[in-house]
């Protein structure tokens, strides 16, 4: 944003400030630019391998995607409002750590839990340990004045660590039943995680187009200022989403759990890249204030379809890394060019 925009946006009655800057405007067409992507790698896809428009490689493609889609959506979230969060990563590994820590009985090995409390409360465990985790972050950014990326910079180690101390770097494999049915059942011959993240997707997507809540991140992350002089709690509004990005991420560490059927000690270990590659290449902007959670949904699904592309087209798994980013690279280019902006 120049600084006259943001003279005329800080000089703009405050009813108009969140119409004007929190319209997401599902109609541009930077939201449709991943579109065209998608549908050329379905199409390298079917060339590569017939497999790939069967059933079941499209439902687990899907389903793939479901734990880094509702890291995209808390990310998305937090940068729409001018903020990041770099310790989602962590927090979808150590939340299931401390929730298994405090139910999970010592049995002798090298992993002992606690058995504080019975099997039926390791979700809401789970799920607390995100919210307690998006506040220490909401106390250091705005109570301390601690530079956002550095705070959950050092966040994401200081759990990494956690969650490698607690679990004594080895997979826990004992797993509650609650954490296992979300991630393991499947309501009408979908899995369950593909309906929940679809309609968390469109719960996000409506608050933003029509809360007044959800339309204050977009004036958050266009000018601060400007929206506190307009009436809105910045930092209040800050803290709630950053509350809500952790609790998703956590809520993303009780599917993967139990879609896999354990706890890895480096679960979520180098997500973070990921996430905010999908979220870029969706339209999501680093500087706040713009993009639409369809175009970060389509992000993952690029993202997905590259790696499944990959996989079936027999490319070693050593090269992966390099042509998934040089990938991510030219659908970055193409959306910027099918949308006809450019970013800041």
């Amino acid at each position: 944003m120049t600084d006259t925009t943001r003279q005329l946006t800080a000089d703009a009655p405050p009813g108009r400030l969140i119409n004007r800057r929190s319209r997401p405007g599902p109609a541009r067409l930077r939201n449709l630019a991943l579109l065209p992507v998608i549908l050329v790698l379905c199409v390298i896809g079917f060339i590569v391998s017939p497999a790939f428009l069967t059933t079941d490689n499209l439902v687990g493609v899907v389903q793939q995607s479901t734990e880094l889609s509702l890291l995209v959506l808390a990310e998305a979230l937090i940068l729409i409002s001018g903020r990041m969060d770099l310790s989602l990563e962590s927090t979808i590994g150590v939340a299931p750590v401390i929730a298994m820590w405090l139910v999970l009985p010592a049995h002798g090995g090298r992993f002992n839990g606690l058995g504080l409390l019975p099997g039926w409360t390791s979700v809401p465990l789970c799920l607390l340990v995100g919210l307690v985790i998006g506040a220490v972050n909401g106390f250091l950014i705005l109570k301390l004045r601690v530079n956002g990326f550095i705070a959950t910079l050092g966040m994401l180690t200081m759990l990494r660590g956690l969650q490698v101390g607690i679990s004594q770097g080895q997979s826990i494999v004992t797993v509650p039943g609650s954490f296992s049915y979300l991630g393991a059942t499947a309501w009408l011959g979908v899995p369950a995680a593909v309906w929940i993240c679809l309609a968390l997707y469109a719960l996000g997507g409506c608050a933003l187009a029509w809360l007044r809540h959800g339309r204050a991140l977009y004036a958050l992350g266009g000018n601060p200022e400007a929206a506190r002089a307009a009436g809105i709690r910045v930092d209040r509004v800050t803290c709630v989403v950053l509350c809500l990005g952790s609790l998703l991420a956590a809520f993303a560490g009780v599917l993967y759990t139990g879609h896999y059927g354990s706890v890895s000690a480096t679960q979520g270990n180098g997500w973070i890249f990921q996430v905010f590659a999908a979220a870029v290449i969706g339209g999501i902007s680093l500087s706040g204030g713009r993009g639409t959670l369809f175009g970060a949904l389509t992000g993952v699904l690029t993202l997905q379809l590259v790696v499944n592309v990959m996989t079936l087209g027999g490319v070693p798994p050593l090269w992966n890394q390099f042509l998934g980013g040089a990938i991510i690279i030219v659908a970055l280019v193409i959306s910027r060019f099918a949308s006809g902006e450019r970013q800041d």
